[in-house]
């Protein structure tokens, strides 16, 4: 009996050391599958940080504000025109009217070549003048005079009083103080602004073609007394600014020495000014046009703008379908994409309706009116609000970001829908901005805040003269002679708003 709980006692005493293991062992299993388990999260985490890092490297100008210039270098080449070839050969089509120069009219050929045929090309006949038949064939042939700068030297004559001994030199007018005339000058600046060539080439191209040695001193002289000469109509068109109905703003980073600047640019429907600040903020807009903006300002989503106190906007939507493009792309969740596909489709409806009020040719449907213009709108506004106030709190944070800029702003969406002259993008500034980039890129920044201030000046006269239509040689050379003979320069704006 003694035996049979001693025998008892060392089984329970197994029965427990087993338990004992076995339950060491399960906590070991779960410790280890809770590690695995963070480890695999992990891994996933850092999968999709990459694969939204890899997609964002892949992104172009369609999804981004990148320039077209860097698709196919940074990010994936961007789709151009048709996705499937055309069986059409290239060129012409049968039917497609010719194109082909004009003649200029006569009064500006210079010189009249007649060529009569003296006999028959069939028999050899001759051929006399009461045998014309019809109007001759006119062909003009368009050729470069002689290049050779005109150069006119002045002789300051010295005579000496009889009465007095005292010797008189011949003054030399302020006009004819420099060593190059108005058109010189304005060309070497013409060159450098509109057709952005730097100083070394403007140099070598005056020698070589023109024969004019010149200094890269002087090209730099050139550039700022064309500055000089047209600060005062740079200055009416910034006192004007705050008077526009309509303005769109834009910026980019510019540099002096070094050192970081914003280039401005504002473009109202008859003048496009530029202007190189060392902020980005709200402060350059209250400079320019006041602490309040009483017309229609038009930007992107940019805090410094949604902070301006402007009493009416117009957000870029080139900006928003940039960013749902994007969206769609980085998006992992079903919601999330359908989200972007609505708010696209409702868009391309959007535009439909404007280009159908702007009547052009290729799309379907017969032109608006404004009114029909608004009524055709409304449901589609409405359903963007609806599909914003429906994601405001979404999953996915640009889907969030975006359903909420477009319920928080929702208005300033559609203000070009009631407001004459209003564009629905922003792509006028953009287009001025971009001038003033290529230069940048050609001349490296500036190297003073006396350059700035001639590149603002000098792209804002450029740019005004080629949205008016003027010749801006002609303008820039009259404002150079008008500057050294102390005389008042043109005006840009229109006469209404001249002083």
């Amino acid at each position: 009996m003694q035996t049979g709980r001693k025998e008892r006692s060392r089984r329970a005493e197994q029965s427990r050391d087993v338990r004992d293991r076995q339950a060491h062992e399960i906590e070991r299993l779960r410790q280890e599958n809770e590690r695995l388990r963070e480890q695999l999260a992990e891994q996933a985490k850092r999968i999709a940080d990459l694969e939204r890092q890899l997609a964002l490297r892949q992104q172009n100008s369609t999804t981004t504000s990148k320039p077209p210039s860097s698709d196919g270098l940074a990010g994936g080449q961007r789709v151009r025109g048709r996705r499937v070839k055309s069986r059409r050969k290239a060129g012409g089509q049968p039917g497609h009217p010719g194109h082909h120069r004009e003649l200029v009219p006569l009064a500006r050929v210079d010189v009249i070549v007649d060529l009569v045929p003296d006999t028959c090309r069939r028999c050899a006949r001759r051929l006399h003048a009461r045998h014309e038949v019809g109007d001759p064939r006119r062909h003009q042939v368009t050729e470069l005079p002689a290049i050779a700068a005109h150069i006119t030297e002045y002789r300051c004559h010295r005579r000496q009083c009889p009465d007095c001994g005292t010797t008189t030199l011949a003054p030399l007018a302020a006009a004819l103080a420099g060593q190059f005339g108005p058109q010189l000058t304005a060309l070497i600046a013409y060159l450098t602004v509109v057709c952005r060539l730097p100083r070394l080439v403007v140099q070598r191209l005056l020698a070589g073609v023109l024969q004019i040695p010149i200094s890269l001193g002087s090209t730099q002289n050139a550039w700022e007394e064309a500055s000089a000469a047209v600060a005062v109509p740079y200055e009416e068109l910034e006192h004007a600014l705050a008077q526009q109905s309509v303005l769109n703003s834009d910026e980019t980073g510019h540099r002096t020495n070094g050192a970081k600047r914003w280039l401005w640019t504002l473009v109202a429907p008859t003048f496009v000014f530029y202007t190189i600040a060392s902020s980005r903020g709200a402060d350059v807009l209250r400079r320019l046009i006041g602490a309040t903006f009483a017309g229609v300002l038009g930007s992107d989503r940019l805090p410094v703008y949604l902070t301006y106190a402007a009493a009416r906007r117009q957000l870029c939507w080139s900006h928003f379908r940039r960013n749902l493009l994007s969206a769609q792309e980085l998006a992992t969740s079903a919601a999330a994409k359908r989200f972007c596909r609505e708010a696209l489709a409702l868009q391309r409806q959007l535009f439909r309706l404007w280009r159908r009020f702007h009547g052009e040719p290729h799309v379907r449907g017969a032109p608006l009116t404004r009114a029909e213009l608004i009524a055709k709108v409304l449901p589609i506004e409405k359903r963007f609000f609806a599909l914003a106030e429906r994601h405001v709190n979404a999953a996915d944070a640009e889907v969030s970001n975006l359903a909420r800029a477009l319920f928080e702003h929702h208005p300033h969406f559609f203000t070009f829908v009631h407001e004459e002259g209003v564009e629905p993008t922003n792509n006028v500034a953009e287009r001025a901005l971009r001038t003033a980039v290529q230069w940048r890129k050609i001349m490296f920044g500036n190297r003073s805040t006396e350059g700035e201030l001639a590149v603002a000046r000098l792209l804002t006269v450029t740019r005004t003269c080629q949205l008016q239509q003027l010749n801006v040689l002609a303008y820039l050379t009259a404002a150079i002679y008008c500057h050294r003979r102390r005389q008042a320069v043109a005006s840009l704006l229109p006469k209404q708003h001249t002083h």
